[in-house]
């Protein structure tokens, strides 16, 4: 199916099943402990073995020497697979170093062999027999050191041109009458997931099976193939459940390839698990920021010229931080300027997480334009409401598909009580707690990409739905469910879903916001066809067919649902693809974040007393799963603001705090009752489904929004993220 004209009324429109608070279908099985992960595939994968990697101990150079006898000698190893016997190995279309390295070293904790016994704890200790020789070689570890050297170079990322024009920004800069011009700095973050990256690999001949955790299941099905050297239909992914992704999965990663070369060196079934302390060093990472935000506004608070310029790190071959992507379509004003610019460094890989680009970007933009309203003594609310835009700013002939940004700011203003904040900072206590209000826009880009699934019909009225789409904790089996169930007239017990198998229809996959809408859209197209095939079957009118509590109705003749199957299995297989919508029209989610804090006098400890998001992004599927992304993304939001942040040792070249213990994320304790508004949308130039995200919308601007109520509350303004006691304290104003 095609989607290239604005929805108009459809099955989805009867709102019986989607858009209702619906629990878990698969709820059961996690709580019950029954949902198989990838390491706990024991029945598929029986008889299995344990990998355990050996890691680089340097972050640049190579190996001069590496002997692994002693480790082959040790009880219960059955093999130790390097790249100098693991055979010729390719690299994957969107993975930057060797996921196997060798001798050439690109990062730290860079793979480099891996260890197969009978037990873990036989690889585990054995692992760490294998004696390495290095030659250390120079690395550049310091982004702000590459900035200032000018060891930079313009990049695009995303599609996004690099250095973007629009009329004169610095002319019109000059001329402003007031003006903003400050650099703000965001840190390196880990996705710090639950599951940790984890495969069992198992061979039938050349055929590859690998039960992984993995977002994205044809990607990884063909980046592995590539690094294997396989024909992608011999390989096989699969993922039922993720125990958390935020992106970090995406892409194929070094334990699936060590269990597959593993598997096939010892002919068994292998399971490689990423210990903690190496996942930071040895995934992906959101990479460090350095964003400089020039503003010029009239004295009335129209912008009139903005520049975001954004700094960041990745190796050889790797993308920039696209910081500045929100800062194209946010705001009004004529004269832009955006841009980023990409330092070579060789710490390990920086790629997406959790709405990359906005997340790291708001973060700067949004306490910029605090910072302009204070300078212009204009409410920081009635400020963005100012310069709210009703197109795209670069191509004003663009319009908006939607957008409600200035009603998600005054709903939320109200809700939270705005009014009554104080605009002088530190004026408001609470004891020994000076109190303060933050608040800040959030956007995120709607995508949709094309995807498929397969629907099946069985004389019992059953429809079961087998897709390659993943759930990562986001609820997809569920709003798929929901779907099937709306569009063929079920309750949800009379529909069974299928995910995570690369045997499956290609899907869209879970990542970039854009999975709920599109892997259920995939579902739609699907349905359409199953509709079509079931009134075929019955002699009706398919145009005039009706699908509800089981049954078909339509020119007087009635039937169950099941008789069109009577004949045996009915299945309907289709995949959703796009025209150009996304081209005639900007189509983007936002939302504003309203927070208080509270913040120790004496110690500059900050609680974060209550958090409020607005959001509109197009037809909520399932209020209570979109619920729970949105407070998981602001919860993560959180810790961006106050404590998230991977520390690099700029002599050696790696992430310091590489565990649970070191690098801190948010606990219950730090986290008050959150409140999440959906504002009633339908954008029918998204999807059939007329949804959008919120699965990253959610993380976007909170940071910011603390921020700024951190400055409110203590006049103390901190550009540098986290906002850590370190860098409030000798600013703190004194005590009464």
């Amino acid at each position: 199916m095609r989607f290239d004209t604005p929805a108009g009324n459809n099955p989805i429109d009867q709102m019986k099943i989607v858009g209702r608070a619906v629990d878990r279908v698969e709820g059961h099985l996690k709580t019950t402990g029954s949902a198989p992960y990838a390491y706990e595939q024991n029945e598929a994968a029986p008889n299995a073995v344990y990998g355990y990697p050996v890691m680089s101990a340097i972050a640049k150079g190579r190996i001069a020497a590496m002997d692994t006898a002693p480790a082959r000698r040790a009880p219960g190893v059955l093999a130790v697979v390097t790249a100098a016997d693991a055979g010729k190995l390719g690299k994957g279309n969107r993975n930057v170093a060797m996921l196997l390295g060798g001798p050439e070293v690109e990062h730290y904790h860079q793979a480099i062999a891996v260890v197969v016994a009978e037990s873990f704890e036989q690889a585990r200790a054995a692992a760490a027999l294998v004696q390495v020789k290095y030659e250390a070689g120079a690395g550049a570890f310091d982004l702000k050191q590459a900035k200032d050297e000018g060891k930079v170079k313009g990049g695009g990322m995303g599609g996004v041109q690099n250095d973007k024009r629009v009329g004169d920004f610095e002319g019109a800069f000059e001329a402003a009458p007031v003006r903003l011009d400050a650099t703000y700095s965001t840190p390196d973050q880990a996705h710090a997931m639950m599951e940790p990256h984890a495969s069992i690999a198992s061979w039938d001949g050349d055929r590859l099976t690998v039960w992984t955790s993995n977002q994205m299941i044809d990607w990884g099905r063909g980046d592995l193939a590539k690094t294997l050297g396989l024909p992608k239909e011999n390989v096989r992914l699969v993922s039922p459940y993720i125990g958390g992704g935020f992106g970090g999965k995406l892409f194929l990663r070094a334990e699936a390839v060590l269990a597959a070369l593993a598997a096939r060196a010892v002919q068994r079934p292998v399971k490689v698990a990423l210990a903690r302390p190496m996942i930071f060093n040895n995934t992906t990472h959101r990479p460090a920021t350095i964003q400089r935000i020039r503003i010029g506004a009239t004295r009335d608070g129209k912008i009139t010229a903005m520049a975001h310029e954004s700094w960041s790190g990745d190796l050889a071959g790797g993308k920039p931080e696209n910081a500045i992507q929100q800062s194209r379509l946010l705001y009004a004003g004529a004269n832009r300027l955006t841009g980023t610019r990409l330092a070579v460094l060789d710490l390990p890989e920086g790629n997406a997480m959790r709405a990359p680009g906005e997340a790291s970007g708001l973060m700067a933009l949004e306490m910029a334009m605090d910072e302009m309203a204070e300078k212009l003594k204009i409410d920081p609310v009635m400020f963005r409401i100012t310069n709210d835009t009703r197109v795209d700013p670069e191509n004003p002939d663009r319009p908006f598909s939607q957008r409600r940004l200035i009603e998600c700011m005054r709903t939320g203003a109200e809700r939270f009580g705005w009014s009554r904040r104080n605009a002088q900072p530190a004026s408001v206590r609470d004891g020994r707690w000076l109190v303060g209000l933050g608040m800040a826009a959030a956007f995120r880009n709607n995508l949709v990409i094309r995807s498929g699934a397969r629907l099946r019909l069985s004389p019992a009225g059953v429809v079961t739905v087998e897709t390659d789409m993943t759930d990562i904790g986001t609820g997809s089996y569920t709003i798929i469910a929901q779907t099937a169930a709306e569009m063929m007239g079920l309750p949800l017990d009379r529909v069974v879903v299928k995910l995570g198998d690369s045997n499956f229809p290609v899907s869209s996959g879970s990542g970039g916001q854009f999975g709920a809408n599109s892997s259920t859209a995939g579902v739609y197209a699907a349905a359409v066809k199953l509709r079509e095939a079931v009134a075929q079957r019955l002699g009706m009118d398919a145009g005039a067919a009706e699908f509800a509590d089981g049954m078909v109705r339509a020119g007087g003749k009635s039937a169950p649902l099941g008789q069109a199957a009577m004949q045996g299995e009915l299945v309907a297989e289709d995949t959703m693809e796009y025209g150009d919508l996304a081209k005639r029209y900007q189509q983007s989610t936002f939302g504003a974040h309203f927070v208080e804090v509270a913040v120790d006098a004496a110690t500059a400890e900050i609680r974060i007393r209550r958090m409020l998001a607005v959001c509109a992004a197009g037809r909520i599927l399932n209020p209570k799963s979109a619920r729970s992304q949105m407070i998981g993304a602001m919860t993560m939001g959180a810790g961006a603001a106050l404590m998230e942040e991977l520390v690099v040792d700029k002599r050696r070249g790696f992430f310091v705090n590489h565990d649970l213990a070191g690098y801190e994320v948010p606990v219950h304790a730090d986290i008050p009752h959150q409140e999440v508004i959906f504002l009633e949308e339908t954008d029918p130039v998204s999807s059939p489904m007329k949804a959008k995200g919120v699965g990253e919308l959610g993380i976007c601007g909170v940071a910011a929004a603390i921020s700024n109520a951190v400055y409110n509350a203590t006049g103390v303004r901190v550009r540098d993220y986290p906002v850590t006691l370190d860098k409030l304290l000798p600013r703190m104003p004194d005590m009464i």
